[in-house]
């Protein structure tokens, strides 16, 4: 879903993974909610010219009365604290400053409040969600063996029963990976709930999940915080077993190609050494991807659904996405179950159910998945 800067959709990036891995994927739609916004991220990005080492920036920031926050391997930046006027031009004065940018504000939706959206279950017995079922998991062989998965987010429940994650992460937003939001632990379970008995089944169960927490307890971050998660996957991407191919951000905000020359250049570094980002597309119908990052960015998959009806763009469809269809639950013939008039969309990650007995008029149901805390909850 989206908010006004920065959305993070448990329904927005999995299946789409398993495009690559598993089978098909798609996206994403519904009114989006809409959380009071903080103010704007105070800090700013430096980019340097390439080459220029890590220790050479760190250096220039301090000698123009500025203070790091993160000094990045997989791009000539670094993060730094709000600087003042005169640190500012003091580092333009720099000849290896290219760039000063602004640090952007990104956020996770809110958690859902309506009751019956938020039902929390601790089942007796394992349950296959429809999106699940849909790509043949789990009796299919393609289940993700061997695949690490980055899950971007709010962190991982590292305690859920029906969740395996690895014990090397990274968080950005402090010392721990915890998750304490709980979206990164729902799209955790979207993308690799255990074939285990209980509570839900994952896309790809077999998957080993990393967690990279750049999000914080309230769901926000920053394009800093992407990057310095997106840093991570780079430099471990191969140190760990199994090694990182693919990376999940049910994330995004409103924003334009080059108005982050530095995040994109850290997806397009993935993107090089073989791994493949995963991102929404956006939930807005009145907006294209050209303007949400990163789903702008050539180097993503950026998911979008259809309708059932001859392939038809659904009314939450952005330009430029990859589509899929969102008949799960229709007849073949493209007409949704009468007397119910309940219908599915694929998500990435995830597939939602959704009232559809109007044109357009969608009210999600929810994606059953794991919650913070234990047990699953639709979101």
């Amino acid at each position: 879903m989206k908010s006004p800067a920065f959305y993070v959709r448990p329904v927005a990036n999995v299946v789409a993974i398993f495009l690559i891995f598993v089978c098909s994927a798609s996206a994403q739609p519904q009114t989006p909610l809409k959380p009071t916004l903080p103010g704007a991220a105070a800090g700013h990005i430096v980019i340097f010219r390439p080459g220029t080492p890590p220790a050479a920036r760190a250096l220039s920031v301090r000698q123009a009365g500025g203070s790091v926050r993160f000094n990045y391997n997989i791009v000539d930046a670094v993060a730094v604290e709000l600087l003042n006027p005169n640190a500012v031009a003091a580092l333009q004065q720099d000849s290896s400053v290219t760039a000063i940018i602004p640090d952007r504000p990104m956020y996770a939706i809110q958690l859902p409040t309506d009751p019956e959206a938020a039902i929390t279950a601790r089942a007796t017995r394992q349950t296959i969600p429809a999106g699940v079922r849909r790509v043949g998991v789990p009796t299919s062989t393609s289940n993700g063996s061997g695949i690490g998965v980055a899950i971007v987010d709010t962190g991982i429940d590292f305690g859920h029963r029906d969740l395996a994650p690895s014990s090397q992460s990274f968080s950005a937003v402090g010392t721990s990976c915890q998750d304490d939001h709980g979206h990164g632990t729902h799209v955790s379970g979207i993308v690799a709930a255990l074939n285990n008995t209980v509570d839900v089944v994952g896309v790809a169960p077999n998957a080993k999940l990393y967690c990279v927490k750049v999000l914080n307890a309230l769901g926000s971050g920053s394009d800093a915080s992407i990057m310095a998660g997106l840093d991570w996957v780079f430099t471990n991407s191969s140190l760990v077993v199994p090694a990182i191919r693919v990376v999940n951000m049910s994330l995004g905000r409103p924003g334009t190609l080059d108005d982050n020359p530095a995040l994109r250049a850290s997806v397009q570094s993935l993107y090089n050494a073989g791994i493949v980002v995963v991102v929404a597309a956006g939930n807005d119908s009145n907006s294209e991807v050209s303007q949400e990052v990163p789903a702008t960015y050539p180097e993503v998959f950026a998911v979008a659904s259809t309708t059932a009806v001859n392939g038809s763009n659904s009314c939450f469809l952005l330009q430029g996405s990859i589509l899929a269809d969102t008949a799960s639950y229709f007849t073949t013939d493209g007409r949704f179950d009468q007397p119910t008039k309940i219908g599915v969309t694929i998500s990435v990650p995830g597939e939602d159910q959704e009232n559809v007995s109007l044109f357009c008029g969608v009210t999600s149901v929810g994606i059953l998945s794991t919650k913070l805390g234990g047990g699953t909850t639709r979101l």
